[in-house]
């Protein structure tokens, strides 16, 4: 049960978890856990993202959402190492990505959270695209709670002592928040389908090309 209730254990001992991420205390161990306890919970809200359209959307998105947040966690996790490198810290890239992790564990068990409430609007409705912003809505909003739990987690981890200016890390954070969105966003479109569109055929990948901010203004026309 130790993985599955890591991220209970952030959200109830913040200050004590981020301790022993800083004092590099058994980092292999949580990024074990971490990552386990990311895939079950986003694999589950995954299953309720595909049910509206069919069982294989439902499987297929299963394993597409663990695959989005980690691949986009690999892609973006040097660039902040690096940044706090050139503040002065210390800390090793196991640390910095056991950090990350704690940002996509936290949102997955938050998605965890709000699939009874997605669910309840799948099977209330019939309306694609409203179902497809409402996600989106709630994946914003679970990932934004992550990078704040980031933010925490930063300012204990990183020592105060490395830089001159605080608000340069604070800066660095929010242009590695901003990054690490549009990667995701990308990411997000480049293994569309997640809800598969009930009037056309199951298809593993929908998009050639394009942008996932174009299509969002699209569903939003289609609503209104």
């Amino acid at each position: 049960m130790h993985n599955l209730s890591i991220t209970e254990f952030i959200l109830r001992n913040r200050q004590e978890y981020f301790n022993q991420i800083r004092d590099n205390f058994k980092i292999e161990d949580k990024i074990q856990a971490l990552s386990f306890s990311s895939v079950v919970f986003l694999g589950i809200y995954g299953i309720v993202l595909g049910a509206g359209d069919s069982a294989l959307q439902a499987i297929v998105s299963m394993i597409k959402l663990p695959i989005l947040f980690l691949v986009t966690l690999l892609i973006c996790a040097p660039s902040l190492h690096i940044f706090y490198i050139l503040l002065g810290a210390r800390q090793t890239i196991m640390q910095t990505t056991a950090l990350l992790l704690t940002t996509v564990g936290t949102t997955s068990l938050l998605l965890l959270g709000f699939a009874p409430i997605t669910f309840f609007f799948l099977i209330t409705g019939d309306n694609y695209y409203f179902y497809k912003i409402l996600n989106v809505s709630i994946l914003g909003i679970s990932g934004f709670l992550g990078a704040y739990f980031l933010h925490q987690g930063i300012k204990i981890v990183i020592n105060p002592h490395a830089e001159e200016n605080p608000k340069r890390r604070n800066l660095f954070l929010i242009i590695w928040v901003l990054l690490y969105g549009f990667v995701g966003a990308q990411m997000a479109w480049t293994l569309d389908p997640f809800i598969g569109n009930p009037e056309i055929p199951f298809v593993l990948f929908s998009n050639e090309g394009g942008n996932f901010f174009v299509d969002i203004i699209k569903s939003l026309g289609e609503i209104f």
